[in-house]
């Protein structure tokens, strides 16, 4: 799409709107984009003030992320936050290696730390084994961490999606919801095998520029978040 404005600005007192020149900012689906600090709002024209001739969707992160909350997640809040939650059912940190043990202190080292959290946060506890089939999480852990999901606003659902499928982890997303965890360490500790089969293997240049990727989308999500109410 072809660059038909000059200028973004906010709007309003809150919620904040964006304008491009006189028009106001509207979602997909034809809603008003509002958002509910300035700061999101001020980063949100940045990225439109930040376009060259073409406008291009990739390098709107949290325009996306605003849209989302609004078209998407405010529309079956309760269905979102489900979704989500439901990755605690086998969530990462539960599942480690049954060897080296090498890599089985790697894994303790990054992820025992965020079950301690969990147990502290919520007073639940998550159910570890080894290997790859699948153990049953206790019913109250499940439904304690619904309930964290479910207290949370459409904008901070929205870019909860992508770090719970980046991270593959209901616990370390929440971790990162309440600001306990941020963008590069989530990633790292969500990433522990692939570090240590790297080490062990080297580097694939495919999986790095896969990678990249993976991380600028889970710094957009975290960035995000950081500019919405504390």
């Amino acid at each position: 799409m072809k660059r038909f404005y000059t200028e973004a600005t906010v709007t309003g007192d809150g919620p904040f709107g964006i304008a491009l020149d006189a028009r106001p900012l509207r979602t997909p689906a034809r809603a008003l984009l509002a958002v509910p600090t300035r700061a999101l709002a001020q980063a949100i024209a940045g990225e439109w003030l930040a376009q060259g001739e073409k406008v291009d969707p990739r390098t709107l992160p949290l325009t996306g992320f605003a849209n989302a909350a609004v078209d998407r997640v405010a529309t079956n809040q309760a269905g979102f936050a489900r979704r989500l939650a439901a990755y605690a059912q086998s969530d990462l940190l539960a599942y480690r290696a049954d060897g080296p043990a090498s890599l089985l202190a790697a894994q303790a080292a990054a992820w025992d730390k965020w079950v301690e959290w969990l147990a502290r946060r919520l007073d639940v506890g998550l159910t570890i084994t080894t290997g790859i089939m699948h153990v049953a999480q206790p019913p109250a852990t499940l439904a304690r961490i619904h309930a964290a999901f479910a207290a949370l606003t459409p904008f901070q659902l929205a870019p909860l999606d992508p770090v719970v499928t980046i991270t593959g982890s209901a616990v370390l997303a929440l971790a990162v919801a309440e600001g306990e965890l941020e963008a590069e360490a989530a990633y790292d500790i969500a990433h522990v095998d692939a570090r240590w089969q790297e080490e062990h293997w080297g580097r694939d240049p495919l999986a790095e520029k896969a990678e990249s990727v993976r991380r600028a989308d889970l710094a957009a999500a975290v960035a995000f978040l950081r500019l919405l109410p504390g």
